[in-house]
C-alpha cells in the first residue's frame, strides 16, 4: 500500500548546524603556543582554532615563505602536505579561499594555511618546491577552479580533457538540469 503524505511534513527541512567547540588535544595546544611566537615575521597573519586544528590566515605572496618555514624549523616539522582544497566563495565574497592541509608526522601535530584569493585573478605561488604532493592538488585547483600557480606555467589537465572550457568547480558553472537537494 502506498504511504500518503503528510500535510505536516515540508518537503524541505531546516537544517541546523551543529554547534562545535574548539578542542584542541595536547600537541594541538603546543602547536598554537609555538606559532603565536613564531609567526611574527609574517606580516598579516592570522592565528586561529577551527575545531581541533590551529589555522594560520595569510596573504599569498606570503605563502611559499611560510611553507618553507613550517617545513624546514625543526620545531614545527610540517614533511607531509596531505591535501589542497579549494572553496568559493565567490557569490558571496568575490574570494576563493585556497586551504593548505598539514601534517608533521614525526611531531604528530596537524595544521591548515589558508589562503583567500580574489576570483577575478585567483593567482597563488606554487608550493611544489616544498613538497612534491602539492603536484597533483595544484593541477585539480587549477582544472576545476582555474586557479594559476605561479612557477607553474604548463599544468596539464588531470581531470578534464584538453580543451574543456570552464571550470565546473566554481559554483557559477552552469549546469544544466542540477540541483542541490
Amino acid at each position: 500500500m502506498p504511504m500518503k503524505e503528510s500535510s505536516s511534513i515540508s518537503s524541505k527541512r531546516e537544517i541546523k548546524a551543529p554547534i562545535v567547540r574548539e578542542d584542541l588535544d595536547q600537541a594541538g595546544e603546543n602547536l598554537h603556543k609555538i606559532l603565536k611566537e613564531s609567526i611574527s615575521d609574517f606580516p598579516g597573519s592570522e592565528i586561529s582554532v577551527s575545531i581541533d586544528m590551529v589555522t594560520v590566515k595569510i596573504d599569498s605572496v606570503q605563502l611559499a615563505k611560510i611553507c618553507e618555514f613550517l617545513k624546514y624549523t625543526e620545531k614545527f616539522g610540517f614533511d607531509y602536505l596531505s591535501c589542497i582544497t579549494v572553496v568559493d566563495y565567490e557569490k558571496d565574497q568575490e574570494i576563493f579561499e585556497m586551504i593548505y592541509h598539514l601534517i608533521s608526522i614525526r611531531l604528530h601535530h596537524k595544521m591548515a594555511i589558508k589562503v583567500p584569493l580574489p576570483s577575478n585573478d585567483p593567482t597563488v605561488p606554487s608550493v611544489l618546491g616544498v613538497w612534491k604532493s602539492a603536484d597533483w592538488f595544484e593541477r585539480e585547483a587549477h582544472d576545476l577552479f582555474g586557479i594559476k600557480f605561479e612557477g607553474r606555467e604548463n599544468l596539464p589537465p588531470l581531470l578534464l580533457y584538453e580543451g574543456f572550457e570552464g571550470y565546473p568547480g566554481r559554483k557559477s558553472y552552469p549546469f544544466h538540469d542540477y540541483g542541490e537537494w
